[in-house]
């Protein structure tokens, strides 16, 4: 088992294949290339093949915690490699360590708890069935929403987005490159994506996204997310998030999707609420755990 600041390209294969294996039988990492930047951990067996793999985002998130994932590759599983790496990962990172399991599985449950991490985090996914019924927007008084335009938009949904995720541990700290390294990738539609303007100041933004059909990921069907929405604290409670909210749903169903999902923390009840009327249900969920 070793360390690497950066991995050479015979090592990126390895990870590659070990991800694509992990994905088939899993349905997750959406995404199959090693993270850029932090801190690389591989285990190899006794025959050299790559058994697991870990990333530590050592830049951390806006409260200060180191944040890694760990991965086994499905026939190395039940081996004590998750057991290792886990190890690795709290000997490297004596304090403020995050490390994240994917769908709740119950083995990580179980290394969790044999190697003293507690549940810090759960972060909730919903799914829906595409609603006819969903209703036309309804901004407040003096709102307006329109679509986002690329190369004028994007300090104005940083701004907001910072204001309205100041609270979050990854969404709050997102910057201008990021967000336009964001519009380089092949999924971005600002035709999907929808701003509140009052006075021709935006307060408001909902940024949906499309995933691509995978057999072992929502049913084997394409689906639309709600990716983000965000709303600035000074124009909240008047029904501007359901509104960007409807917005983008109907914009997902038209493009005939069937089914809609989103992301939310388990104990933002105001958020869930709101999404429970709208036809979410409870589907699966993310934990972060803390050591």
């Amino acid at each position: 088992m070793r360390w690497f600041d950066e991995l050479d390209p015979a090592a990126e294969r390895e990870v590659h294949e070990l991800l694509v294996a992990a994905r088939d039988a899993d349905g997750q990492p959406e995404e199959v290339t090693a993270p850029a930047g932090g801190l690389h951990l591989l285990a190899h067996d006794e025959r050299g093949e790559l058994a697991g793999y870990a990333h530590l985002d050592t830049s951390g998130d806006a409260f200060g915690h180191q944040v890694a994932e760990l991965i086994v590759r499905p026939d190395h599983r039940s081996r004590g490699v998750g057991t290792a790496l886990a190890r690795a990962l709290a000997d490297r990172v004596p304090g403020k360590l995050r490390v994240w399991a994917h769908g709740d599985h119950p083995a990580a449950a179980r290394i969790a708890e044999r190697e003293g991490f507690t549940r810090a985090r759960e972060l909730l996914i919903m799914r829906a069935a595409v609603n006819d019924d969903w209703p036309e927007p309804a901004p407040p008084q003096g709102v307006s929403l329109r679509t986002f335009v690329p190369g004028r938009d994007e300090r104005a949904v940083v701004d907001v987005n910072a204001r309205a995720f100041d609270w979050h541990p990854e969404q709050g700290s997102l910057t201008v490159e990021e967000f336009e390294e964001s519009e380089a990738e092949s999924w971005f539609d600002p035709a999907g994506f929808f701003l509140a303007e009052r006075d021709g100041r935006v307060i408001g933004f909902h940024w949906t996204k499309v995933h691509p059909a995978h057999p072992r990921r929502f049913g084997g069907e394409e689906i639309g997310e709600v990716y983000v929405v965000g709303v600035d604290p000074d124009a909240q409670g008047g029904g501007l998030g359901k509104a960007l909210t409807v917005a983008g749903l109907r914009y997902l169903r038209d493009k005939g999707l069937r089914h809609i999902i989103l992301y939310v923390e388990a104990d933002n009840a105001p958020a869930i609420a709101v999404y429970s009327r709208l036809g979410f249900d409870r589907y699966q969920s993310d934990i972060q755990y803390a050591r």
